[in-house]
């Protein structure tokens, strides 16, 4: 199931770099013809990731103490625009995989509740059959005893007797009935 999932999240994540492009394309021309845009968002970020990126590689290289000098506007305003773009397109991809988490968890939370229900339906159906069984039961220990079901089996076949030879004594019937 993994391995049928990763294609699709690549394909989902180059399908939002996709969509997100144009938006990033816009982005970075309106830096390049915005002043204030240019000055206040773009050259920022721009100089403080030059600023880390460089001292970052010289200390790597061994070089510590050394000044480093910032970008010229037009450098710094490209790379802003560049850094600003790429953001727009992290930030879509983000919030993709945000909505996509939320919407798997009302998915989880939805198909819990249905077992929840099932669960107290099929528990309530056992306490129904429960209390089924108790009366049944009640009937049982209410019946009459064997002895008294011979008796009422005697008294029946009496009764044939005396329906089918109306001329017989019952007494006559029972011997009869006996043989």
């Amino acid at each position: 199931m993994v391995v049928g999932a990763f294609p699709m999240a690549k394909l989902l994540y180059l399908g939002i770099r996709q969509v997100s492009k144009p938006l990033a394309n816009r982005i970075k021309e309106a830096a390049r013809r915005s002043e204030f845009f240019k000055t206040y968002i773009c050259l920022p970020p721009a100089q403080l990731y030059h600023w880390v990126e460089m001292r970052t590689k010289m200390r790597i290289m061994g070089f510590r103490g050394t000044v480093i000098k910032p970008l010229n506007e037009e450098a710094a305003a490209e790379l802003g625009a560049e850094l600003l773009g790429e953001a727009t397109i992290f930030i879509v991809g983000g919030g993709c995989l945000v909505l996509e988490y939320w919407r798997h968890q009302a998915q989880q939370r939805h198909k819990e509740e249905e077992q929840r229900a099932a669960w107290n339906a099929l528990r309530d159906e056992v306490g129904h059959l429960a209390l089924a069984l108790e009366a049944l039961q009640a009937q049982v220990q209410a019946a009459p005893p064997q002895g008294a079901l011979e008796e009422l089996r005697t008294e029946l076949q009496e009764v044939r007797a005396q329906l089918c030879n109306p001329g017989r004594s019952a007494s006559q019937a029972v011997s009869a009935s006996k043989k």
